[in-house]
C-alpha cells in the first residue's frame, strides 16, 4: 500500500507540473462567460481594421492602447445587450439567412461549406462560431435601436439653431457623391468579354427603373468596392479622369451613366448626391445637422442604460481585470468555486450531535411537561 501511495503521490507531481492554462475566463455575465481568446480575438479584429484603412504604426500604437483599456467593457455590453435581446424576444434568424445569401452571392460561394472555409481563413472562427457572433450582433443593434435610439428626439428648432451658429461649416465647393459598378473582362474569355457591353446596358436600364443600385452591385459588381455598396464617396472636380468629370458633373442626384469602356472592363457610376459651390441650404444639409447632434444625445444615454443592465444583471470579473463601464457601487467580485471550503464533519461528531438531540428532548422545556416528567412525578408521590 505504501508503494501505490507513493507511485500515485508522484505521478500526481509529474502531472500537476505539466499542467499548463491555455484558456482562461476572465468574466461571467449571467449565463454567458467572456475568454482571453474572445478579448484577444478582439484586439486582433481593431489592429487588422486600423491596418486595412492604412493607419500610420504610431497611430495604431495609440489607437490600440485606448482600445484595449475598453475591450472587456465592449464584450460585457455586448452580452448583456443580447441577453436583453432574448428577454424582449426579439428574433433576427431570417435577417440572418439573407445576409449569408447575400454574402454568398457577392463571395460567389456555390455552397455554405466553401463560405465556412473562407470565414475559417479570413477570421480564425469556425462557421457556426462566426454565425453566432453575427446574431448577436444583430440582435444587440436591434436593442440599441429599440432602448435607446427610438427615445431621442431632435426637434427642428435645434437644427435650425446649429445652422445659424455655424453657417460656415456648410459652405460648400462643388462635389458629387458616386457609386459604382464594375463589369471586369479581366480572365475572362473573348466570348464573355463580348457580351459584357450588353450585361452592362442591362444593368444600367434596370437602374433607370430605380431598382436599388446596391443591390445592382452585389449582383454584378467586380469592383473593390463591391462589399461597400460601390460606394466611392465624395468627389471634387479635378480627381478623375476629363471625359469621367464631364459625365457625372452635369447629372442630377440620381443621375446613371451608360457603361463607360474601361481597359479592365465596362464602369457604371450613379451620382447618390450634389453638392453645389457656396452655401447650402438648411435643407441640403438638415440630415447632417441631426447627425452631429445625435451623437451628444446617445452616447450618455447608452452608457445609463448600459449602466442599468449591469445593476440587474449577474456579473463576475476575475481579479487582474477591469471593466472601464462598471456600474458604482455594483460588486462584481470573483468568487472561485476552488476557494470555497466545504464543511466536514467526523461520525464521532455526527454521533454527539445525535445524543445532544436526544438529551435535549428529554429536558422539560418550562411551562410545558413531558411524558417523561409526569411518570417521575407521580413515583414520587408514591
Amino acid at each position: 500500500m505504501r508503494i501505490l501511495a507513493s507511485i500515485l503521490a508522484v505521478g500526481c507531481a509529474v502531472f500537476a507540473a505539466e499542467v499548463t492554462v491555455v484558456e482562461q475566463i476572465v468574466a461571467k455575465v449571467n449565463g454567458d462567460i467572456i475568454t482571453t481568446t474572445d478579448l484577444q480575438r478582439a484586439r486582433r479584429q481593431i489592429l487588422e481594421e486600423l491596418k486595412a484603412r492604412k493607419t500610420p504604426q504610431p497611430e495604431i500604437d495609440q489607437a490600440l492602447g485606448t482600445a484595449e483599456k475598453n475591450i472587456l467593457r465592449d464584450k460585457i455590453d455586448s452580452l448583456l445587450l443580447a441577453n436583453k435581446g432574448k428577454e424582449l424576444n426579439i428574433s433576427v434568424d431570417t435577417e440572418v439567412s439573407k445576409y449569408i445569401a447575400d454574402l454568398m452571392v457577392r463571395t460567389k460561394m456555390a455552397n455554405q461549406e466553401d463560405l465556412g472555409r473562407m470565414i475559417t481563413e479570413q477570421t480564425g472562427q469556425g462557421f457556426e462560431d462566426w454565425k453566432a457572433e453575427m446574431k448577436t450582433n444583430m440582435i444587440t443593434q436591434r436593442v440599441v435601436r429599440q432602448e435607446v435610439q427610438s427615445k431621442i428626439n431632435i426637434k427642428k428648432e435645434e437644427v435650425a439653431k446649429y445652422y445659424e451658429e455655424h453657417k460656415g461649416e456648410f459652405i460648400r465647393e462643388e462635389e458629387i457623391y458616386l457609386r459604382e459598378i464594375l463589369l471586369s473582362s479581366e480572365g475572362k474569355s473573348p466570348a464573355e468579354v463580348a457580351g459584357l457591353e450588353k450585361k452592362a446596358k442591362d444593368v444600367v436600364a434596370r437602374a433607370r427603373k430605380n431598382e436599388r443600385f446596391s443591390n445592382l452591385v452585389r449582383e454584378f459588381s467586380d469592383s473593390q468596392t463591391r462589399n461597400e455598396e460601390g460606394d466611392i464617396g465624395w468627389m471634387k472636380k479635378g480627381m478623375m479622369n476629363q471625359q469621367i468629370e464631364a459625365l457625372v458633373f452635369t447629372g442630377k442626384k440620381g443621375f446613371v451613366t451608360e457603361p463607360i469602356k474601361l481597359p479592365n472592363g465596362w464602369l457604371i457610376l450613379r451620382v447618390e448626391d450634389v453638392h453645389t459651390a457656396g452655401q447650402a441650404a438648411l435643407e441640403q444639409v438638415e440630415n447632417e445637422i441631426m447627425e452631429k447632434l445625435f451623437m451628444p444625445k446617445f452616447q450618455p444615454q447608452m452608457r445609463e442604460y448600459l449602466t442599468k443592465l449591469r445593476m440587474d444583471a449577474f456579473l463576475e470579473i476575475k481579479d487582474g481585470f477591469l471593466d472601464s463601464g462598471a456600474a458604482p457601487g455594483k460588486n462584481t467580485a470573483w468568487t472561485d468555486p476552488a476557494q470555497l471550503k466545504p464543511e466536514t464533519v467526523s461520525k464521532e461528531e455526527v454521533a454527539s450531535r445525535r445524543r445532544m438531540k436526544r438529551a435535549l428532548w428529554v429536558v422539560p422545556i418550562p411551562g410545558t411537561k413531558t411524558s417523561s416528567t409526569s411518570k417521575s412525578a407521580k413515583k414520587d408521590k408514591s
